[in-house]
């Protein structure tokens, strides 16, 4: 079987990976030459929206999916006129939208901070006297890792950070003064059956994930699958999905969903017997999912602009090195470390040493 894959980067990579015992074929449309995924399988370098190519890729693939959500919306739908893609081009284009994204999570029952749609300064003033500050100003499309957002904490900051967004539909939200930021994976597949993996708690600096720690058994697992249900089921989802909540007592406010695998499951690799990258290939094409079952306690982190030594890394104990063959860049995800014990206790600990050559690399 053939899996198109629209996008090239770190996801795509790891979807070949997890592909490649099941003995799947995969083809990246990509318009990056150098994107790292391309290794990994044949490569159809054009635009996302290059007709021609999207043809060769319809013809040629059993199942479409993308790695990403930035995708063309259009260049979504028409593959899926022509071969099956999955997350669905309706799911898509909600998480595309922050807008419409928030309101399905409120017609769905599934709490949010308070939040309203801003088209000018103007109604950005009104927004905010009515919700408040501080606030987040955030672009309703295209934002990502921090991407396309303002923090306002003064009167003054509206009109610079308006400015910032050059006049692009915009949604201002509720700053949230929350306790944990956690996400839970879930994958579905075409006949609605529902697997949930154990809570992710996560840690963010300037909007980058840094740090996933695996929760199993965590108080909030049974809410956050509540909501999740309630999504899937909606937009009648096949595959990965990942929704991401801020915590506030004993309440899981609804920040955004992934309609693919996610960074913050990346610990699934070495921490579950089925990760999610297996499982996202598994319910796409139509096959038996994986258990979501932990094998221990794992943690991931990040690795921000440059790859510390591979040494150093891999001198450390119940560590796996995963590098992406991307060069440096500032604020470019190169690669990531998994963390699996068996004692719960030791997990921050076997992390720590981690997070220092993490921190080392990212400040060269």
């Amino acid at each position: 079987m053939i899996v198109g894959v629209l996008g090239g980067g770190q996801l795509a990579r790891m979807l070949a990976l997890a592909g490649y015992p099941l003995g799947l074929e995969f083809i990246f449309l990509c318009p990056d030459r150098d994107a790292c995924a391309v290794p990994l399988g044949e490569h159809l370098q054009a635009d996302f929206d290059d007709e021609s190519a999207l043809i060769s890729l319809a013809e040629r693939a059993d199942v479409v999916t993308y790695e990403f959500e930035n995708v063309p919306l259009k260049s979504v739908e028409f593959l899926a006129g022509r071969v099956p893609v999955h997350p669905s081009p309706q799911a898509l284009a909600t998480a595309q939208d922050r807008l419409r994204e928030k309101r399905l999570f409120r017609e769905m029952g599934i709490p949010t901070p308070a939040f309203a749609p801003v088209d000018s300064l103007a109604e950005l003033q009104q927004a905010v006297a009515e919700i408040g500050l501080p606030a987040v100003l955030k672009t309703r499309c295209m934002g990502y890792d921090g991407k396309g957002q303002a923090l306002l904490r003064h009167p003054d900051d509206l009109l610079p950070a308006w400015e910032s967004l050059h006049g692009v539909p915009a949604i201002v939200e509720a700053f949230i003064r929350f306790e944990r930021e956690v996400s839970i994976i879930a994958v579905r597949d075409p006949a609605g059956k529902t697997m949930f993996y154990p809570l992710s708690e996560n840690t963010h600096r300037d909007g980058i994930l840094r740090l996933s720690l695996s929760r199993p058994g965590d108080p909030m697992q049974a809410q956050a699958e509540a909501h999740a249900q309630r999504l899937l089921d909606d937009l009648d989802y096949v595959g990965i999905l990942a929704l991401e909540f801020f915590q506030m007592n004993e309440a899981l406010l609804a920040n955004e969903f992934a309609p693919r695998v996610h960074n913050s499951g990346h610990w699934t690799i070495e921490g579950d017997e089925t990760s999610q990258f297996e499982n996202h290939l598994r319910a796409v094409l139509g096959l038996p999912l994986g258990t979501p079952t932990p094998v221990g306690v794992a943690a991931m982190v990040n690795f921000i602009s440059m790859l510390p030594s591979h040494t150093e890394v891999l001198a450390l104990p119940q560590v796996h090195l995963h590098a992406y063959g991307k060069s440096p860049k500032p604020g470019r995800k190169v690669g990531h470390a998994t963390v699996r014990t068996d004692d719960a206790r030791r997990l921050e600990q076997l992390v720590t040493p981690l997070l220092v050559l993490a921190e080392a690399a990212d400040a060269e």
